[in-house]
Formats: structure tokens, C-alpha cells, sequence
């Protein structure tokens, strides 16, 4: 007797049903990739069944990581304490070398200063690759011996032009290598604290800048600029026993290889063959229109952002000659500076998405202001609450870069993000201090560079403006895409449905039948 359809398909339930016990632990597979998922799913499965030996190490959250810190802080302090010194420098190079051809020794001088402090970032795209590829320690160890060589071989020159090499080139370069990956490692040692870590290590620099014009002066007076740069070499010294310090904690891949029992080696080789290679330059990141308006906006800012860096002191020794311990206004500027850091970043912080980019804009049309009304103090009360204003908005400009720029490359390409950014930003950051200083040796007074340098912040700003306005286009059109492949989605998911059940009111007719 055959048994009915119904019979038949009670049937074949039952044998399909799962058994009334359950499998071991040991032996029940774990869930693998579906047929629609792709390497990734594979090395996802792969790292479940690493040992536990093969994770990267959580940041300690201090121990170590206190002294990386404070190595740190020391880096970022005497690169950019020595830096933004360097018109105290520029003062005691004039009277140095400038003997012959005094009409446009100004000019001449001004170089060394806007050189170096332009290759700094113009290296430091190059760096991020170097510290990819070396790590942090040797990056840093290796770029502190450059800048040590560079600074001593400034203090045996005889003129001005090799300073350009000495000085402008290879002492810079050396900070660059030895600066980036002071930035790097501390992401390896904090997680929770990495913004107040942060907010310590860039506020070295401030410190720096308030404590460096009063040493450099009495060491000027007292022994001479060429024993000077022998002594400003003593920081670099500290600064290469610094790096050392960058002890890195991510397991590498030769650690991976010789894992136990070889299970490493496996997950490792799968994850590397599954992984898409890692572009060391990602231009794509260009793309994005509101990081390329950005990206031309700030460099457009900055032609006049270091002026008053280099020509400050010398037009103080000028216009303000009476005056004692005229270093007090670069003293003014690093002070605020620090202050603007800690309180912009914490405003920031309350800013919502890209609208940070407005704190920019306000930071860049009161530099440049102040720019601006330099030349219109007349005492020099006027001009110390000129600088300090300056540096309050210098300190808001710097602290919300890197927020902005996780806006609008998001945190998986940020890096490369700012590392073009401070690489355009060399560019005018070079070449302004010596326009400033051919202007002054022209026109016989600083007037006119002064002015002049207040204009690019201004219109830098007002380009800056426009990045919200594209940003939010941008987002509206991914929503509509968005919603439009939800919307096709689901339409396709309903014809699916409305075919499954005429299939299945199709079979229950023909079964009725």
C-alpha cells in the first residue's frame, strides 16, 4: 500500500529532525562563512581559533607608558620650543653674518628660520612611512642623531648659506623623524586616557616656548650664538636617549611566526593572504571634496601664520629698543597658546561632527587680525595683549586639527589625513618669513609685511567656511543612495516572498488535483 503525501512528508520531518541529545562541545563546528561571505568572513574565523597568546596586548594604561609620555612631552617641547624660539635666534645671526651686504641680510635670514620650520612637515608623509616600516624606537633614535649632527654643524659655520643646509635641512629633517613617532607610540601604551596624554605631550611645546627666549637670550649674551647651538644641542642629546624609550607592545610578525605549535604561523599567513594590501600613499583619500577644500584652505591660511615667529624680536628691537626683556611677548604667545590647546580641545568637544571647522575659521580671522594691528601698537602694553590674544587662537587652530580631520576621512585613513595636510602646509610656512623679510629690506620698516600677512588668514578662513556646506551635500546624496538601496531591497524582498507563495499555492493545487 503506498502511503499518502501526507504521510510522506510527516516522514520526512521526522528524519530530518535534530536528535533528542546533543552534540559535544569538542566536536560541534564552529560557525563558518556562508556562502555570500567573502576572505573576510574566512580570517574572522581563523582569529577565533588563535590562541589567545596571538592578540595584540591591551594598552597598560600607564606603567611604562608614563615615561613614553614624558619622553614625549620632551620631544615635542624642544623640536618646537626651538622652533618657535627662532627669533631670538634670528636676531643673534643678523649681527653675526650680516656685515656684508646688509640690505638684504633680512631676507637672507629670515630663510634659515622658515626653511627649517617647513621641512619639518614636508617630511612628515615620508616619516609615516619610515615608522610603518622601522617602528617608532628606530625612527626616532635615528631622527634625534640627525638633528644632534645637523645642530652641531651649524655652530662651525662661517656664513649664512650653509645654515640653509645645517640648519634649514638636515637639523629640521632629523626633528621630523624624531617628532612623528612621538605621536605614534603613545597610542600603543594609552586608550582611555589618550586625549589628557595628549593634551600633556603637546603642552610641552607651550612650555618650552615661554622658558626658551629668556635661556637663549642669556646664553646669546653671555657665550655667543655659535656656543649657544652647542648648548641647544645638549636637548637633542636627551631627546635621542628619549627615543629609546619607545618600547612598541604589538606582537610582529616574526613573533606571530614562531607561535606555538605553529597556530600562529597559520592564522597569520591566512589573515595577511585574506587582508587587501595596505597602500603606503592613499591619494584617494582626495576624493573626499570636503578634505580637498580642507587640505587647501589651511595651507592657503598659513602664508602669513609664521611671520611673526621670525620677524617678531626684530621688529620689537626696532620699534621698542627702550624696552628690556623684549622676549616677553614670545613668552605671551606660548603661554596662551597652551591655554588655547586644553580649552578649545575641550570645546571642541561639545561642537557637533564638522562643525568644528567654524573654531578654525574664528581662529584664523583672529590671527590675522592680530597680524594686522602689530604694527599699529604704539606701546608695549598694546603689543603683549596683541600676542597673547594670537597665541590663545594659535592654540585653537593646532588642537582641533586632528578632530576635524577624523571627521572627514573617518579614523581608518586619518593618519595619512594629516600627514598631507602638515606636508602642504610646509609650502607656505616657507616661504612667507622670507617675503616678510624682502619686504622689510624694500621698505625699510615691517609695516607692509605685517599687513600683508594678515590677509592669508583671513581668506584662508573664509574657504573653510564653504567645507560644512559641502560636507552635509555629501551626506544628504549617501542618505538618498542609501535609502534608495533600502527601498530596492525591500522590493525585492516582497517579490520573493510573492513568488514563494505562488510556488507554494501552485504545488497545493496541483497536489488537489
Amino acid at each position: 500500500m503506498m502511503p499518502s503525501e501526507e504521510e510522506s512528508a510527516a516522514a520526512l520531518e521526522t528524519n530530518e529532525a535534530p536528535p533528542p541529545y546533543h552534540e559535544p562541545m569538542e566536536t560541534a563546528p564552529l560557525p563558518g562563512p556562508g556562502p555570500s561571505d567573502g576572505p573576510e568572513a574566512a580570517a574572522e574565523e581563523v582569529e577565533l581559533t588563535d590562541p589567545v597568546g596571538s592578540d595584540p596586548p591591551e594598552p597598560p594604561e600607564g606603567g611604562w607608558g608614563w615615561l613614553v609620555m614624558l619622553a614625549a612631552m620632551w620631544c615635542n617641547g624642544s623640536v618646537f620650543g626651538i622652533q618657535n624660539a627662532c627669533g631670538v635666534l634670528f636676531v643673534s645671526m643678523l649681527k653675526t653674518f650680516g656685515s656684508n651686504d646688509q640690505d638684504k641680510m633680512v631676507f637672507k635670514t629670515a630663510w634659515v628660520g622658515s626653511l627649517s620650520m617647513g621641512m619639518i612637515f614636508f617630511c612628515c608623509p615620508i616619516v609615516s612611512v619610515f615608522t610603518d616600516i622601522y617602528g617608532c624606537r628606530i625612527t626616532a633614535v635615528v631622527g634625534a642623531a640627525v638633528g644632534f649632527i645637523g645642530l652641531m654643524s651649524s655652530s662651525f659655520v662661517s656664513s649664512i648659506e650653509p645654515l640653509y643646509l645645517t640648519y634649514g635641512i638636515i637639523f629640521a629633517c632629523g626633528c621630523s623623524f624624531a617628532y612623528q613617532p612621538s605621536l605614534v607610540i603613545l597610542g600603543h601604551y594609552f586608550k582611555k586616557r589618550l586625549g589628557l596624554v595628549n593634551g600633556i605631550v603637546t603642552a610641552g611645546s607651550s612650555v618650552f616656548t615661554i622658558l626658551l627666549p629668556f635661556l637663549l637670550r642669556v646664553l646669546i649674551d653671555s657665550v655667543g650664538l655659535f656656543d649657544t647651538l652647542r648648548v641647544l644641542c645638549i636637548f637633542m642629546f636627551v631627546l635621542f636617549l628619549a627615543g629609546f624609550t619607545y618600547r612598541p607592545l604589538v606582537s610582529s610578525a616574526k613573533d606571530k611566526d614562531s607561535g606555538p605549535k605553529g597556530g600562529n604561523r597559520f592564522s597569520f599567513l591566512c589573515r595577511r593572504e585574506s587582508s587587501p594590501p595596505k597602500k603606503i600613499f592613499n591619494f584617494a583619500i582626495f576624493k573626499v571634496t570636503a578634505y580637498a577644500v580642507w587640505a587647501i584652505g589651511i595651507p592657503l591660511a598659513l602664508f602669513g601664520y609664521f611671520v611673526p615667529y621670525v620677524h617678531l624680536m626684530k621688529y620689537v628691537n626696532e620699534r621698542f629698543n627702550d624696552e628690556s626683556n623684549k622676549e616677553v611677548v614670545l613668552m605671551c604667545i606660548g603661554i596662551t597658546s597652551g591655554v588655547g590647546r586644553l580649552l578649545f580641545g575641550r570645546i571642541a568637544d561639545y561642537v557637533p561632527g564638522v562643525k568644528k571647522i567654524y573654531l578654525q575659521v574664528l581662529s584664523f580671522v583672529f590671527i590675522g587680525l592680530m597680524s594686522m594691528m602689530i604694527p599699529l601698537c604704539t606701546v608695549f602694553g598694546a603689543l603683549i595683549a596683541v600676542c597673547l590674544i594670537m597665541g590663545l587662537f594659535d592654540g585653537c587652530f593646532i588642537s582641533i586639527m586632528a578632530p576635524i580631520a577624523f571627521e572627514l576621512v573617518g579614523a581608518q585613513d586619518v593618519s595619512q589625513g594629516i600627514g598631507f595636510l602638515l606636508g602642504f602646509m610646509s609650502i607656505p610656512m616657507t616661504v612667507g618669513p622670507p617675503i616678510a623679510g624682502l619686504l622689510r629690506d624694500k621698505l625699510g620698516s615691517y609695516d607692509a609685511a605685517f599687513y600683508l600677512a594678515g590677509i592669508p588668514p583671513l581668506i584662508g578662513g573664509a574657504v573653510l567656511c564653504l567645507i560644512p556646506w559641502i560636507h552635509s551635500k555629501k551626506q544628504r546624496e549617501i542618505s538618498k543612495t542609501t535609502e534608495g538601496e533600502k527601498t530596492e531591497k525591500m522590493l525585492e524582498n516582497q517579490n520573493s516572498v510573492l513568488s514563494s507563495s505562488s510556488g507554494l499555492l501552485n504545488k497545493e493545487s496541483d497536489s488537489v488535483i
